[in-house]
């Protein structure tokens, strides 16, 4: 395969179950709301037409299987979606363009053994911290593309992190054994919450500077990390790398940047965002990149072209009755466009 152009979708499915099937423990979609949502889902898809789609929330494989047949393209991609996927729990999933998807896809749920996330104190004033979490909530979609066939593999990771609402502590025992902390339910949860977001982003990270560190790994993570593009979520997964450098000259070896800021750059508008809650506007999906597809990097194959976010949708609560979801599409595309030295590397070391 020799594309000219990629193109990145992360899209948030906002509880994609079977009609009927329970939705968390509450009622799930009626036959009318599920049709509504395979029809918006569709539209959304055949718009889009991007080479991979990364999924979140999707509960049953058929109901990605209905939006696909539902949007014509059946023949054009392969599903990726974790056999079990029966209605029973929130994976995540994706769409690949056929003849793109290089090997065999996995769901990571455990964090890598040797992760820690345990400290003394960096002094004395510093009282020691201890953080015992080995999972993600929701299991990682890795899978590898091979956009051209004279570069090695792209590493794409599908994520869903944990989301800023608070944990729900009132069945904890520790909870309703002590009366005290019944008005304090609310700042407990978010804290809950926080930390299980911090830790899944770290082991992320940590499981990407293995895989790249000393190496030229492509990589792109995109996904809904509930979290905003300066969070301490965000900063932990890119390493908050610069951008603002000379032509050819930046490039970090483990570093990821945010397709967001680089449609900054381009733009004398910021209108990212992707989900509103309480009438704040929010950029909680993102696409990351590593260096291969960063403009500046001195070891550039990919050029930034551009970034969309489907998002009007946003500004109506009626995503029961329209089908809609209730997070933004981003979309980003990049070109073909190797930095010179970089593609004479390649035409010297191609294979006779």
């Amino acid at each position: 395969m020799r594309l000219k152009q990629l193109r990145i979708a992360t899209f948030n499915l906002y509880n994609l179950n079977q009609p009927g099937l329970p939705i968390y423990t509450g009622k799930g979609w009626t036959e009318e709301q599920y049709d509504l949502k395979i029809g918006w889902t569709q539209r959304a898809i055949r718009q889009l037409r991007a080479d991979v789609f990364g999924f979140q929330e999707l509960w049953h494989a058929q109901a990605l299987s209905d939006a696909l047949e539902a949007s014509g393209l059946s023949d054009e991609y392969d599903r990726v979606v974790p056999p079990d996927a029966d209605g029973g729990r929130i994976v995540c999933a994706a769409l690949v363009r056929k003849g793109l998807m290089s090997g065999s896809p996995d769901w990571i749920v455990q964090f890598p053994d040797d992760f820690v996330l345990q400290s003394s104190g960096d002094d004395a004033q510093t009282p020691a911290i201890s953080v015992s979490i080995d999972s993600f909530s929701r299991p990682v979609l890795h899978l590898t593309i091979r956009p051209r066939d004279e570069h090695s593999d792209v590493h794409v990771y599908v994520c869903h992190f944990k989301s800023k609402a608070p944990t729900q502590v009132g069945r904890e025992d520790w909870f309703k054994d002590n009366p005290v902390y019944s008005k304090h339910a609310t700042a407990l949860g978010s804290a809950i919450s926080t930390i299980r977001r911090t830790a899944e982003a770290a082991a992320l990270r940590f499981m990407l500077t293995e895989q790249m560190k000393g190496t030229r790994t492509g990589v792109i993570v995109l996904g809904d990390v509930n979290d905003g593009q300066l969070s301490n979520t965000a900063n932990i997964l890119t390493g908050q790398p610069r951008f603002l450098v000379g032509d050819s000259l930046g490039g970090g070896d483990v570093a990821l940047y945010t397709a967001q800021t680089l449609q900054e750059y381009r733009s004398t508008r910021d209108i990212y965002y992707t989900h509103i809650y309480q009438d704040a506007m929010e950029s909680l999906d993102h696409i990351f990149v590593s260096e291969e597809f960063y403009d500046n990097s001195r070891r550039r194959i990919w050029m930034f072209d551009g970034l969309t976010i489907n998002n009007d949708h946003l500004h109506y609560d009626d995503h029961k009755e329209s089908g809609t979801n209730d997070h933004g599409i981003v979309c980003a595309t990049f070109k073909y466009k190797p930095i010179k030295a970089e593609a004479e590397a390649i035409v010297e070391n191609a294979p006779n």
